[in-house]
């Protein structure tokens, strides 16, 4: 029998997995690597071109919740999104499982597996990469980003642009959502490091207790867990750039251990007492007011001094209104391409009205909160064109004080249709406009709709 070319990465903690694993494919694929430690996956990815990874979900002793498999299915998307991902877990856990799928993994094997089965899901997944690759690659090599028109935007990324060709760190400022991650991948992109390693941390949601093995790795035999030698973030980026995204969050003892990290370009590992060498590009961000917290001695000012060689401050929608009509239909492109049908082939658009909504909408949650918005009204939309209502952008008071208003005429007729639709009935208006049954009832009385 003839082998098909792919590459296959098989990830789990249990040795005997992996031989289990191994012997099963290697009569049907060209290449299969096995590891059993997760962190060893971005090595592995930027050495080879992994068709498919089949991963585990739970790798620590006592924590077997499937956090890590959603962790690292995040982590191989965002480095390698051709590679197709394939989770493994328990029967009991097959919730988490479809999380996963929900955010990008192919599918999900039970352990232990059918054999047929297990062949049957890496083979398509095998095709499905295929597909993948031509795609991603150009992607990847002329990836577009949105600068928009505004001048503080534009202002950013020509910094940005100029900051790139150096080995300056950067500090990156900004509310939440503003899109720190997408503007230092874009310094990443434009750098000389960009063929190495992009690493991003988000130290906000890591525990104090797994900051330094999740960092700077940790040897065999380090605590109870450490089975085998395993390096951290720092060294997984060597050569490339590491982005500490939500650096404002760790706490001062933390911030020790790293601004040493940054003096002496050197990492240690757990369990070791030789330094090792680093050559790495550090991009950091927080949306916390970090002269503030110098200030109050909550953050300290030589590892501000350290970070931010080049301070960057990314602005909030509000401070860029003529980019958000623009902004909304790069993201829909983007969505849209991302789920197999472009607006070039199937001509996704929004209804006419809709620009005066998302330029009226506050966009607290900003960027990503219109990703959000955005990629729920695609998926929800019953045709290519999305309306105001799919958006969910119509319960907010701000933009309907003014009975006058343009906006609130069209909502009071948008209602009077959906009302006449569905003969009066609110539970079937609300659901199709996207409002609560009370946010329709306000509106309502609002409009003096009672006999409608």
């Amino acid at each position: 029998m003839r082998k098909k070319q792919a590459q296959i990465l098989v990830v789990d903690d249990q040795e005997e997995i992996l031989f289990s694993a191994k012997m099963i494919l290697k009569k049907h694929f060209e290449t299969i690597f096995t590891t059993n430690s997760p962190k060893k996956i971005i090595s592995i990815l930027n050495e080879n071109e992994i068709n498919v990874v089949l991963l585990d979900m739970n790798y620590r002793i006592g924590f077997e919740d499937g956090r890590e498999g959603i962790h690292w299915l995040k982590e191989i998307k965002t480095l390698s999104p051709q590679t197709i991902v394939i989770l493994m877990t328990a029967f009991g856990k097959i919730e988490t499982a479809v999380e996963g799928i929900k955010i990008g993994a192919f599918d999900y094997v039970l352990k232990p597996w059918h054999n047929e089965k297990l062949l049957e899901i890496i083979e398509k997944a095998v095709v499905e990469s295929r597909k993948n690759t031509k795609k991603v690659v150009t992607d990847k090599t002329e990836k577009k980003y949105f600068v928009g028109t505004s001048q503080k935007i534009k202002h950013a990324y020509s910094i940005a642009e100029r900051v790139a060709k150096t080995d300056a760190n950067v500090l990156v400022l900004g509310e939440n959502g503003t899109g720190k991650y997408v503007f230092a991948e874009f310094i990443h992109q434009n750098s000389e490091r960009k063929k190495q390693p992009f690493v991003h941390v988000d130290l906000g949601s890591l525990s104090d207790n797994l900051f330094e093995s999740e960092l700077f790795g940790y040897a065999k035999g380090a605590f109870t867990d450490a089975k085998v030698d395993t390096p951290g973030r720092f060294e997984m980026a060597s050569n490339g750039t590491i982005f500490l995204d939500e650096i404002g969050n760790i706490s001062l003892h933390l911030q020790a251990k790293l601004l040493h990290v940054l003096q002496t370009k050197t990492v240690t590992r757990l369990g070791e007492s030789k330094p090792r060498p680093l050559n790495v590009r550090i991009i950091a961000a927080t949306n916390s007011d970090i002269k503030a917290e110098v200030k109050n001695k909550t953050f300290r000012e030589d590892l501000l001094y350290r970070i931010n060689t080049m301070e960057i401050h990314l602005p909030s929608l509000r401070e860029r209104k003529d980019d958000i009509v623009p902004m909304a239909h790069f993201i829909l492109d983007q969505i849209a391409e991302k789920y197999n049908h472009g607006p070039e082939t199937s001509g996704w658009k929004f209804e006419d009205n809709a620009a005066s909504y998302l330029e009226k909408y506050p966009w607290k949650g900003n960027v990503r909160e219109m990703e959000n918005k955005i990629e729920r009204a695609l998926i929800l939309a019953d045709n290519n064109t999305i309306s105001v209502h799919d958006l969910d952008i119509l319960d907010f008071e701000d933009v309907l004080e003014n009975d006058e208003n343009p906006l609130s005429e069209m909502e009071k007729n948008a209602i009077e249709k959906a009302l006449f639709k569905h003969n009066g009935n609110i539970s079937k208006t609300a659901e199709e406009l996207g409002l609560s049954r009370a946010a329709l009832y306000r509106r309502i009385e609002k409009y003096d709709l009672k006999n409608s």
